[in-house]
């Protein structure tokens, strides 16, 4: 039976069957877990916090932020917030958000806190007891807490978890998911995944995104399965990790994936003592090549999804039986179309890739002019635009050709900056590539490439544009190919292509 509420996903685990753990701790059980929630909502109340009242939460990783999200949640909005924010940042997104409290570690007294003061808000500490199981805490709040909020219970429709759109060109939107949306996404994950109680994943996602939130906290807690939480990814820790944590899966972005197989030879012997059912790739597209290593090294199935912010996650699975490579899967939960990239229409081809189901967000809140962009009726169903170009194979598969606006637009040629990425990934001494777009005087846009060689490889970059002008047509062979130590990064681990030039000192017209 269909869940429609994070309570209701909890509900009906055995109360003894372990549900959170971490380095060094004892397992927080399904029934601690749900002791832990009444308490927790308890206190809210007590405190003024009410079922529709917003928290943010700003907890560096670790089990007390995976328990926070899935008790606050249960009484409450939440908001989680990157901890690494400064001081400016934490006020315009507390501002933004209208959050009437924060949750606060017991000692933390950085930005967040001043950002939280100056704005009035209700400073809530989580204490940690040192000798309790992994995630307990409790509550004390930092002065007067006013009137006790009415003791109601979060229903389907209402909001569950608020996060921003990344913002990389522009002011970031406010994404409501209710709690329906992330229940059902929960649900598609755990069923796509075929999620079973004896299933552990080992999370090493930063909890304050959602591919953290949903495929690795949420999947898990509907499944019954548990969840051992990493405190943020480490390499040089990850095999450690697994010895404890002895998961049967993990879920990371592919920059985790790649750092992880370049210590992969090392532990040989850790791979082979706790063997993956499967490993998971998300929120970035996977390279073909790394797919294919990752398989070969834990010799495991590699499940690349398709997920974002507005579906609640995730929207395409590859399944189990057939992986393909440069795929993102079926659809995996809400059904998925091709739309025009400017009409309001369905199509067939290649076009918006476009979404359609219960764990979709209502729409941006305060944003009317995204709604109108981004939402559309056909077909006597509301589509929500992803902002990816793609196309349906004959088996049903989504492949992705990028985000529509990091397609590099030459003089009026189209290039996919994943199809440059592919190629040039089959260079032998090529480790790591993104491609993006860089000012150009006549063009527009022209093709660039930042790119980190193998440990030990030795390419130039003439090597490199020689290489990929035997593979592809010459519109898309980069004209510059820049060879750094490390390729930036988002906060979630991403590699972003918007702004890399700017970045990288390559935003004057040549």
């Amino acid at each position: 039976m269909a869940q429609h509420t994070l309570k209701e996903l909890l509900a009906a685990h055995p109360k003894d069957a372990p549900a959170i753990g971490a380095p060094g701790k004892s397992w927080l059980s399904y029934g601690g877990l749900r002791a832990l929630s009444e308490e927790i909502r308890t206190d809210l109340r007590r405190f003024g916090v009410g079922r529709s009242d917003r928290v943010a939460i700003v907890l560096p990783n670790g089990p007390e932020m995976a328990t926070a999200f899935a008790c606050v949640a249960q009484a409450a909005t939440t908001a989680p917030l990157n901890p690494a924010y400064r001081e400016d940042e934490f006020a315009f997104y507390l501002e933004d958000l209208k959050a009437k409290a924060i949750l606060l570690a017991e000692d933390e007294d950085g930005p967040a806190l001043a950002a939280a003061k100056a704005q009035g808000l209700l400073v809530l500490r989580v204490v940690a007891q040192s000798d309790a199981p992994a995630g307990s805490f409790s509550l004390r709040a930092d002065g007067d807490t006013g009137t006790e909020a009415a003791a109601e219970e979060p229903q389907a429709d209402d909001v569950a978890l608020i996060l921003h759109t990344s913002g990389t060109t522009s002011r970031p939107k406010i994404v409501p998911l209710l709690q329906s949306n992330v229940a059902a996404s929960a649900q598609n994950i755990g069923a796509s995944l075929g999620l079973k109680s004896d299933d552990r994943c080992l999370n090493v996602m930063p909890l304050f995104h959602i591919h953290g939130l949903v495929a690795a906290v949420s999947a898990s807690l509907a499944a019954g399965a548990s969840i051992w939480c990493s405190p943020g990814f480490n390499a040089l820790s990850f095999f450690s990790w697994m010895k404890e944590a002895r998961p049967t899966w993990y879920t990371a972005v592919p920059t985790m994936h790649q750092a992880i197989l370049s210590r992969a030879g090392r532990n040989a012997e850790t791979i082979k003592e706790v063997p993956l059912r499967f490993l998971r790739s998300s929120s970035a597209s996977l390279p073909a090549q790394v797919m294919a290593q990752l398989h070969e090294t834990f010799g495991a199935p590699v499940i690349e999804a398709y997920g974002m912010t507005e579906a609640a996650h995730q929207m395409c699975c590859n399944p189990f039986e057939t992986q393909k490579p440069g795929s993102v899967g079926l659809p995996a939960g809400p059904e998925v179309r091709i739309a025009d990239e400017s009409e309001n229409v369905l199509k067939d081809g290649t076009g918006e890739v476009v979404i359609s189901g219960a764990n979709v967000t209502p729409g941006y809140e305060g944003n009317p002019e995204a709604n109108e962009k981004n939402f559309f009726e056909a077909e006597g169903k509301r589509w929500f635009r992803t902002g990816d170009q793609g196309a349906l194979d004959e088996d049903g598969f989504l492949h992705l050709t990028g985000r529509l606006k990091e397609i590099i637009n030459r003089g009026g040629e189209k290039v996919s900056p994943l199809e440059v990425d592919g190629v040039l990934l089959d260079h032998p001494a090529i480790d790591t590539v993104v491609t993006f777009a860089m000012p150009h005087p006549k063009l527009g846009e022209e093709v660039a490439a930042a790119v980190v060689l193998k440990e030990g490889a030795e390419a130039t970059e003439k090597d490199i544009r020689a290489f990929a002008a035997e593979r592809m047509a010459d519109f898309k062979v980069p004209r510059k190919v820049i060879i750094l130590d490390e390729i930036p990064k988002g906060a979630t681990g991403k590699m972003q292509r918007i702004g890399l030039a700017e970045k990288l000192g390559l935003t004057e017209p040549a």
